[in-house]
């Protein structure tokens, strides 16, 4: 059994980089994978800054761990009136990562357009 630290947390935010412009309005979900399992830990949308409002994971819910970030940057292209193939080169971006340290930020950005994308471990 693991012991979180009040202090870790998750966060994430979306640059487009066709845009040149914050990711806006776009469903973030966020799973826990043990296994085989796959356990729906919430969903936010994303601010007029690409950002959520809090934190995605934090507290005693914040243990090490493997875990996905999808993002559903089709439907976002779609409302900006991006003229997309169907279907879609990427409409779910699925991000996979691990969390090791219990005490620290995690923050993974995405910087997407409609046919590439990118991320890294922020601060």
């Amino acid at each position: 059994m693991s012991v979180s630290s009040p202090g870790g947390y998750l966060t994430t935010h979306v640059l487009d980089t066709t845009g040149g412009c914050p990711g806006a309005d776009i469903a973030v979900r966020l799973y826990r994978l043990d296994g085989v399992s796959r356990q729906a830990l919430g969903e936010v949308r994303t601010n007029a800054d690409g950002r959520g409002d809090a934190p995605l994971l934090q507290g005693e819910a914040f243990t090490a761990g493997t875990y996905e970030l999808e993002f559903a940057v089709g439907d976002y292209y779609r409302r900006r009136g991006t003229t997309l193939e169907e279907p879609a080169f990427l409409d779910t971006v699925v991000l996979r990562f691990g969390i090791a340290d219990e005490a620290a930020h995690y923050h993974v950005p995405l910087l997407v357009s409609p046919y590439s994308y990118s991320t890294y471990r922020g601060s």
